[in-house]
């Protein structure tokens, strides 16, 4: 297992990031959605990795910076053939380990609150992330859940 700083240039990445957002679209309504495509995690306070086994992508995540003590977890995302194997959760601890290397003391996430983000909440209050008001620029929305993890 192999996880990476990516430049989002490959056509794996921009494949799986497709398949990522076209899934948010699906679940989401169209104003609910806040997953980042290509140009928005091309940006200097977002980081990116992929995770990658025997030469295939699989799952991929990032951290934003959203002030010199917190960041936020954006795009996590898993190819659905890999899914159930712990790469999410692998892909959490890598994030949760770079976090605490800034010097982070808050990690923050946007997720959905539809059933069908049960899993991610799960993975996330695993980690001991807690439901918490809207952070950074977010605003009150029913179709977001929102969580936190002060780091030690």
């Amino acid at each position: 297992m192999e996880i990476r700083v990516e430049d989002l240039r490959g056509p794996e990445i921009k494949e799986l990031l497709e398949a990522h957002l076209d899934l948010m679209r699906t679940i989401t309504p169209p104003e609910s959605v806040h997953a980042l495509d290509l140009d928005g995690l091309r940006v200097p306070e977002v980081t990116f990795w992929t995770l990658w086994i025997d030469g295939e992508l699989l799952s991929c995540g990032a951290l934003k910076q959203i002030s010199p003590s917190h960041g936020e977890i954006k795009s996590m995302h898993t190819a659905a053939l890999a899914r159930g194997r712990g790469l999410g959760r692998r892909m959490v601890e890598h994030i949760l380990n770079e976090a605490r290397l800034r010097s982070y003391t808050r990690l923050s996430l946007e997720t959905g609150s539809f059933d069908a983000f049960i899993p991610a909440r799960s993975l996330y209050a695993d980690f001991g992330f807690q439901m918490t008001e809207p952070f950074g620029n977010y605003e009150f929305d029913p179709n977001s859940a929102y969580m936190t993890l002060e780091l030690a």
